[in-house]
């Protein structure tokens, strides 16, 4: 399966409010491989993860995204999920009154469908990926994202990730507010979810998550645009000179 093509955008166009944000993105990623999205807030990124994901705000007026060489707008945002696409959330909510523990086994139920595991091995699964993401037992007693800390809430996405075992993770901004020592565990359940069959797309707006989760191809977007596309060392020379010598108006 290494190869295979897993997402495949044509020249993308989306509006929201009559106002356009992508302007013609194409991209391509591959089974194996790791894309790290990188850009200044407001430039479409986050536009193109909720997009991919199915929200319902975002029109798409030009250009076509396949998934697994199916037209993905035509599917509703569960079938996305149940077809092995996955969205960690930049500002993952609270779900007051329902326990992590039952979410979890419901959202593997639903995903995975007639794939998901018995109650003895989701539990095996689940004790590994929480002993993974450094996650204590009592965590499945709390409420989905209520009262969590920012590092709480994005080791309970990965936790997800890692359960869903889905074929192409969009991780939103997962790096945002975490100190270095959540970052490195963040990065480790990254690494573990990723195989030879399966893609990644990383959305940042810094290089450091990119020292632990290595990227065989990064993307600069500016104003709704991919401007360059290169290898990891293109994003440590954003880090070293900003966004502006990127900017297509500035040169």
């Amino acid at each position: 399966m290494a190869d295979q093509m897993i997402l495949r955008i044509k020249n993308l166009h989306v509006s929201i409010e009559d106002t356009e944000i992508l302007r013609g993105l194409d991209l391509e990623i591959k089974a194996g491989e790791t894309h790290a999205l990188m850009g200044r807030n407001g430039s479409g990124k986050s536009t193109l993860a909720n997009v991919l994901m199915g929200h319902p705000a975002y029109e798409i007026t030009d250009g076509t995204i396949e998934f697994l060489g199916e037209d993905l707008t035509e599917m509703e945002p569960w079938e996305r999920a149940r077809a092995g696409l996955f969205l960690s959330f930049q500002y993952p909510q609270a779900v007051p009154g329902l326990q992590v523990g039952n979410f979890l086994r419901k959202s593997v139920q639903a995903i995975r469908g007639e794939n998901a595991p018995g109650a003895r091995d989701f539990r095996a699964e689940l004790n590994a990926a929480m002993e993974e993401l450094d996650v204590d037992k009592q965590f499945l007693g709390r409420y989905v994202n209520d009262g969590f800390s920012g590092g709480e809430k994005k080791r309970f996405e990965i936790l997800q990730l890692l359960l869903s075992k889905p074929t192409l993770s969009v991780l939103d901004e997962t790096d945002s507010g975490l100190d270095i020592d959540a970052l490195q565990t963040v990065s480790k359940g990254i690494n573990a979810a990723a195989t030879d069959e399966t893609g990644c797309l990383i959305i940042t707006h810094y290089q450091r998550i990119l020292d632990h989760v290595k990227p065989s191809h990064v993307h600069i977007m500016i104003d709704g645009k991919f401007v360059k596309t290169g290898g990891a060392d293109l994003a440590i020379q954003v880090e070293e000179k900003g966004y502006e010598w990127l900017n297509p108006d500035t040169n």
